[in-house]
Parts: C-alpha cells; sequence; structure tokens
C-alpha cells in the first residue's frame, strides 16, 4: 500500500549507476551506427535468401548489401572518432598520474645557480 502511494506520487526515480549517460554527439553517432547496422544486415539476410530461390532481386541486393557494409563501417568508426574528439574538445582533465616523477631538484630541495648564456660567457 505504501509503495503505491509513492510510486503515485513520484513519476520518476534517477537510479545512480556506475557509468554515466554517453555525451549526445557520441549517442546521436552510435544511434546512427546500430540503425544503419541493422538494415546492412536486413540486407544480407535478403540477398541470402533471393540466391537461393534464384530470384532477380539477388543481385541488386547483393550489390547494395556490400555498398551498405562500408557505410556501415564507416558508421561504426564514426562513433569511435566522435567520442576521440569529444574527449578532447570537453571530458579530459589532464592531471599527472600517481606514478609521475616529479623533478630532481624539486626532490632534493636544491636549486641550482644560475648560470650564464654560453653567448654571454664568450
Amino acid at each position: 500500500m505504501e509503495h503505491e502511494a509513492r510510486s503515485a506520487r513520484q513519476l520518476w526515480v534517477e537510479d545512480t549507476k556506475g557509468r554515466q549517460r554517453m555525451p549526445d554527439p557520441v549517442r546521436n553517432a552510435a544511434v546512427r551506427a546500430v540503425m544503419i547496422t541493422s538494415v546492412t544486415l536486413v540486407q544480407a539476410v535478403v540477398a541470402f535468401y533471393c540466391t537461393i530461390a534464384g530470384a532477380w532481386l539477388a543481385f541488386p541486393m547483393t550489390i547494395s548489401t556490400v555498398a551498405s557494409t562500408v557505410v556501415a563501417t564507416w558508421s561504426v568508426l564514426d562513433v569511435w572518432i566522435t567520442r576521440q574528439v569529444w574527449r578532447q574538445r570537453n571530458g579530459v582533465v589532464s592531471e599527472p598520474s600517481s606514478t609521475a616523477r616529479r623533478p630532481l631538484r624539486e626532490r632534493h630541495g636544491e636549486s641550482r645557480p644560475d648560470t650564464a648564456p654560453l653567448s654571454e660567457a664568450a
């Protein structure tokens, strides 16, 4: 009974997940890639069945399936490229890792005396 009353008040309950949502440009590219890949798979199945049946549509479907395979491959690469570009422009915080070493001077607390450039020393 209490659960019904609570669900009537709340339309949406947010679940906290470990993974964040994909950025919109990457998400759009991924949806586009899935749609193109699914159409390509349907074309491949139709081309196969037309070939088995000996229908006149077999050759045009095979040619269009080959072309669609090229487009589907490009769309999957587009997801990867879009993801990398988005990360470079918006998402990466550049910090040294825990294994990055400090310069030798900072580690030992020593400072090197200033030396004159070679052109003035001559």
